[in-house]
């Protein structure tokens, strides 16, 4: 049965990024597939991390930075990555009006899961 999922979640994350989960563990429960819209200011920085899932980033507005280990990538309005679970990676926006994108993760999501860098 189809369901409206008629407001996001906003999931609180420092350094002023705003994260909006439509599908996944924290607005629906779902632990097989998150949907998030998100947007990050000018500048923001997250710790390098190696997820447990696989992550589709689908720039919106703006220029997402991913580093890896193979190198950096400049992920622009209208272009999309996807790193894989187990690849130690890294995403900023240095663009300064910021970043606007929508991450669909396998499985969905979680704090735990992300394996983040201790700052």
């Amino acid at each position: 049965m189809a369901e409206l999922i008629a407001q996001p979640t906003r999931i609180p994350v420092p350094g002023g990024k705003i994260i909006d989960e439509y599908v996944g563990r924290a607005s629906t429960g779902d632990d097989a597939v998150s949907v998030a819209h998100m947007t990050a200011p000018g500048g923001w920085t997250e710790p390098a991390q190696a997820p447990a899932f696989d992550e589709v980033t689908v720039v919106l507005r703006g220029l997402v930075r991913v580093e890896t280990a193979h190198g950096v990538l400049d992920v622009r309005a209208g272009q999309a990555v996807l790193t894989r679970a187990g690849e130690k990676v890294r995403y900023t926006t240095p663009d300064p009006d910021g970043a606007e994108y929508v991450a669909v993760c396998v499985p969905a999501f979680s704090p735990d899961g992300a394996h983040r860098d201790p700052e």
